[in-house]
């Protein structure tokens, strides 16, 4: 064999391997991104039109995620949300409609307390979506019947689902006290 055959060989399996790196991580990043952002990954990809991306947008939002001061709350405040909950949902056999405003302005109040910025609604969506990908279906259906229950578009049965979503988004808030 001779010596430029060999160098050639060499470059060969040289790009061939640094390909195969490439790839691996490029995999091991796109897994990592789905496992972390469950369905919102899917919803990323089909909003932003492709992979590529949604993966752009989704490294972004943990880049910022990792800027905010995410707190734990004390016993106390937990048990005081809890019980704040209680009184929301009782309020609902009476008034449906002020019960889910109060519900949505309870979880608004829970996620500033623990360090989310609550400015606006599509910014609350990106910041949850890093440690709470899986709930987000849940607030956006709750989200919708209350802008629906303000123009008095939305049945006491939507507004009782937009309750049971409010609360799976609330429990989650309340009980995720993992220090970040």
């Amino acid at each position: 064999m001779s010596t430029t055959t060999l160098v050639v060989a060499i470059v060969i399996a040289a790009v061939v391997v640094l390909a195969l790196i490439a790839t691996l991580w490029l995999s091991a990043r796109r897994r990592h991104l789905r496992d972390r952002f469950g369905p919102e990954y899917e919803r990323t990809v089909q909003e932003e039109g492709g992979a590529m991306a949604a993966e752009r947008d989704l490294r972004a939002r943990e880049q910022r995620h990792e800027q905010l001061d995410i707190k734990e709350l004390p016993t106390g405040r937990r048990r005081e949300y809890a019980e704040a909950w209680r009184d929301v949902q009782e309020h609902f056999v009476d008034r449906p409609e002020n019960s889910v405003a109060e519900a949505d302005d309870l979880v608004s109040r829970l996620m500033d307390e623990r360090g989310y910025p609550t400015a606006e609604y599509e910014g609350r969506l990106r910041d949850l979506s890093v440690e709470h990908g899986r709930t987000l279906d849940h607030y956006r259906a709750a989200h919708d019947v209350k802008v629906r229950s303000n123009g008095g578009r939305a049945t006491t049965e939507e507004l009782r689902g937009a309750m049971v979503h409010y609360r799976a988004l609330f429990e989650e808030l309340l009980t995720d006290q993992r220090s970040r």
